[in-house]
């Protein structure tokens, strides 16, 4: 059964049970209804008296056989106190009840009796002066009406549960479409891999909001397509070069190499650098792909730069690092903290001379690292943090491009951001920012 079907019989379902109980709710007040007009005939005809002849109402006991009216559709008479009366049709009895509301023991009472085969209503009361009537109507009149009644809510509740049927489809017709939609796009989208299809959205409904929501699915999942093509692609077409470079090595290795002692050397070390080179970015490569989701932990930013520090300070021992740091607290990941810190301050050195000072700051939870090499163009100050880009001035030296990539990555995932710009006085100065959970100076 579909989405759609299932809908209108709920709908349906839910109205045919507000209308049978609206129509069981109405019979029942207009029977209660009737009814209590009925009673309220009869007690006026037994406590007015209006047909008693004057001997028969001065105070006493009830005289014997005094008949009050009597007619097809009503009658009352007189009970008297042993509890017997003439001129009672002989299928309406007096019964103890009676007899009892006769002889003062019972309180007045109504009910439902057979006359012949007809229903009637009863009144058994007392008048002001003390004497105890017996009055009854027919029901026919009222059984009738109940009946007519009954037939119009019947045709009524039939009526209105067919029409709220057809209301529910032309109403689920419309409201479905977008669901439909939905579906439909999600069905191509699975059978054609086809990411760029999206979803026209109206209104803020939550029908509405989850098509937003399926577009932004769409978008992001499509984004992320785009970019594992981009980077398998970059990742080819950056391997290319150090492969082909060893496998050319690895010939002349092969043939016997160089005749010249030094020529070996000098080709020995060339392949150690390439090896290097080429494992080097196939990690890089591992960090931009790693897509699990590691324990995130409170880290003290302050101290891991320090520690980023003192490894650069090794590698680049010509090179002068000042420091200036303040007790930083942050969530994340620990390891992949220190790889960003470590890329940042390797790309100082890179590009820094022997003899100059590279300037590591950290307060408010931004780290500021600032060298006072070649500097970077404005044409690049855009895109230093894209994935195998390198500037021309960079294209000579060493590195994968993907160091400033891998920064931006990780400040991404810890809610952070990433810049870089110019730096007054010559060089560049790159600025990681990420959220704090205290920082004191």
């Amino acid at each position: 059964m579909s989405f759609r079907r299932r809908l209108v019989l709920s709908c349906g379902a839910a109205v045919a049970l507000v209308v049978v109980l609206g129509s069981a709710l109405a019979y029942w007040v207009v029977r209660d209804t009737l009814h209590a007009e009925l009673d309220s005939a009869l007690e006026r005809q037994v406590m007015e008296r209006p047909m008693v002849a004057a001997g028969s109402v001065g105070p006493g006991p009830a005289p014997a056989d005094v008949m009050i009216t009597q007619t097809p559709r009503a009658f009352v008479t007189v009970i008297r106190r042993e509890g017997e009366a003439d001129d009672v049709p002989p299928s309406l009895d007096i019964d103890e009840d009676v007899r009892a509301v006769a002889q003062g023991e019972k309180e007045p009472f109504f009910a439902n009796r057979r006359s012949e085969g007809v229903r009637v209503r009863v009144y058994v009361g007392r008048t002001p002066d003390g004497m105890t009537l017996l009055a009854a109507r027919s029901l026919t009149e009222v059984d009738s009406a109940l009946g007519t009644l009954r037939i119009a809510l019947g045709l009524l509740a039939l009526g209105g549960i067919g029409l709220a049927v057809v209301l529910a489809r032309l109403a689920m017709r419309t409201a479905v479409r977008p669901v439909a939609e939905l579906t439909t796009t999600a069905e191509h989208v699975a059978s054609t891999r086809d990411l760029t299809r999206r979803i026209d959205t109206h209104g803020d409904d939550e029908v509405a909001r989850l098509g937003a929501a399926f577009n932004t699915m769409l978008e992001a999942l499509d984004r992320s397509q785009r970019a594992q093509k981009q980077l398998v692609a970059d990742a080819s077409h950056e391997l290319r070069t150090p492969l082909t470079s060893l496998r050319t090595n690895l010939e002349v290795l092969a043939r016997g190499g160089p005749p010249e002692a030094g020529d070996r050397e000098r080709l020995r070390e060339d392949l150690v650098l390439q090896l290097e080179e080429l494992t080097g970015l196939v990690g890089d490569l591992t960090e931009l792909a790693r897509d699990e989701e590691p324990e995130i932990e409170d880290v003290r930013l302050d101290t891991l730069v320090a520690g980023a520090v003192e490894r650069a300070r090794r590698h680049a021992p010509g090179i002068t690092y000042v420091t200036e740091f303040e007790p930083t607290l942050v969530n994340g990941v620990p390891a992949r903290l220190d790889r960003a810190v470590g890329n940042l301050l390797d790309n100082a050195g890179k590009y820094s001379a022997a003899g100059t000072v590279v300037d590591v700051r950290l307060r408010g939870g931004e780290l500021t690292v600032r060298d006072r090499g070649p500097g970077i163009p404005a044409e690049d100050l855009a895109h230093v943090f894209d994935r195998f880009y390198r500037a021309d001035a960079a294209r000579g030296r060493p590195g994968s491009g993907l160091g400033l990539a891998i920064v931006r990555q990780v400040a991404e995932t810890h809610g952070g951001t990433v810049a870089a710009e110019a730096a007054d006085g010559g060089g560049a100065l790159l600025r990681l920012r990420l959220p704090v959970l205290s920082a004191t100076s």
